[in-house]
């Protein structure tokens, strides 16, 4: 099995449980603004992720200019 989904796996059963055991132990709200936190965090991540794949503009600029000459 590809080990990626094993962990991704894992992982997603350890976050349910320590949601379900924070929720009961110190209330709805403790759970609530971790996982506002975490999803702002992952946002952060997946934002430079994309833009930096992104190829600058004067790469670009400067690919145009080849082909035309």
């Amino acid at each position: 099995m590809n080990p990626v989904i094993k962990f991704t796996t894992l992982f997603g059963l350890l976050a349910v449980e320590l949601a379900v055991k924070l929720t009961a132990e110190a209330g709805s709200t403790v759970s609530w603004v971790l996982s506002a936190a975490f999803f702002a965090v992952s946002v952060v991540f997946v934002w430079r992720s994309f833009y930096g794949m992104r190829i600058p503009i004067e790469t670009r600029r400067a690919a145009r200019a080849r082909r035309r000459v």
